[in-house]
């Protein structure tokens, strides 16, 4: 029998390293609701500030992983404080609010993820809404390069819904319909708002429909909408999507927050139809929902592109397109903000082109002029 070595101690356990998560928050009783939320994730531990002027001075001490920052508080607001931190020292900020056109501008000015405030009084939704908390939480450390191990679970699953609860696999027919109309699909989330305000300001007058998915609250994808369509960098209309809209040339339709988008064929053209579902690859909507009825519709007459966001939503779906002859393009990692899902995408194969964003909307047009540069080989 072996005798066992005493002169050493046994080596301890080995655990994720901690990361830090600053709350900013005027209400006391919020920031310890916040904390409890946050620290059921072990990965995590919490400092609490009352204000912007306390979070500095407790920056000056110690630099969180990730700042959670309300909007409303005295002696300075949250997107003042906002805009000095990310100029002086940028960093993961999720921010926390419920007015929408704020929400926009935080995203603008380089906040990871914005969430509506609950309503702390409907025990009904609080355990979702505390879940989809988390996983921006998650996101951030994610997007902030921190060392951050993916967890799927106490059992090691991945419990969620794949796009099948929405629409089932149908391979692409031209049957059904005469259209001879190209249809341009776009998924993305973290970092979204710029890259889509880059992607739209490249396109002409001339570009095919554009239908987007981009993560985001129900209440704030209107305010995103009105924001793109009102900048003068930005040619071609935008708006938040309705029910059966129709898809135009020269136009952006943006999924609303809180439900399913899908593109189907409809005499000539496509309509946008909004569904209503469980969250398919942790989102409502979903790019893989989208992307899917995009292969099914339209076949070799779309292309899908998948941009910067976290996690795996939409590389299934852009597959799909692959195979069906669209045009697929993934955003390559140096104008990522996070790689994640052009990363999934590409590891499957699903992607055709891999360019950096400033080349995404040259690639489609070249397609548009060119329909066989986007078949499959």
């Amino acid at each position: 029998m072996a005798l066992r070595d005493r002169s050493k101690p046994p080596t301890p356990p080995t655990h994720p390293p901690s990361i830090e998560v600053m709350v900013v928050d005027d209400s006391a009783v919020i920031r310890q609701r916040l904390k409890s939320i946050i620290e059921s994730d072990p990965r995590f531990r919490v400092s609490l500030a009352a204000d912007p002027y306390e979070a500095v001075a407790m920056l000056s001490k110690s630099v969180p992983g990730v700042i959670v920052l309300d909007v409303e508080m005295p002696r300075m607001d949250g997107l003042t404080f906002l805009r000095k931190l990310m100029r002086q020292h940028p960093m993961p900020v999720v921010l926390c609010t419920s007015v929408a056109d704020r929400a926009v501008t935080a995203l603008e000015m380089g906040a990871i993820e914005v969430i509506a405030k609950p309503n702390w009084l409907d025990a009904a939704r609080l355990s979702e809404w505390s879940e989809s908390f988390l996983e921006s939480i998650r996101n951030a450390a994610r997007a902030g390069r921190l060392p951050f191990r993916e967890d799927r679970g106490p059992s090691g699953a991945d419990p969620r819904y794949t796009a099948d609860v929405i629409l089932p696999p149908t391979p692409y027919s031209p049957r059904g319909g005469s259209t001879t109309e190209p249809l341009v699909v776009v998924g993305v989330s973290t970092g979204g708002v710029q890259a889509i305000q880059q992607l739209l300001a490249g396109f002409p007058l001339t570009v095919p429909g554009i239908v987007i998915v981009q993560h985001m609250p129900a209440d704030f994808t209107g305010a995103f909408a009105d924001r793109l369509d009102k900048d003068s960098r930005i040619k071609i209309g935008v708006s938040e999507a309705r029910h059966h809209d129709p898809v135009r040339p020269g136009h952006a339709l943006i999924i609303p927050g809180g439900t399913h988008g899908l593109v189907k064929r409809t005499g000539s053209g496509y309509r946008v139809e909004l569904q209503e579902g469980p969250p398919v690859c942790l989102h409502r909507p979903s790019v893989e929902v989208l992307f899917r009825s995009a292969a099914q519709a339209a076949g070799p007459l779309a292309a899908g592109v998948i941009m910067t966001g976290m996690g795996d939503d939409g590389a299934g779906g852009l597959l799909e397109m692959r195979e069906a002859g669209s045009l697929t393009i993934a955003q390559n990692e140096a104008s990522c903000v996070v790689f994640g899902m052009p990363r999934e995408a590409i590891r499957r194969g699903a992607a055709k082109y891999v360019v950096p964003l400033d080349s995404i909307a040259n690639t489609i047009m070249a397609w548009v002029v060119n329909p066989e540069a986007g078949t499959w080989h």
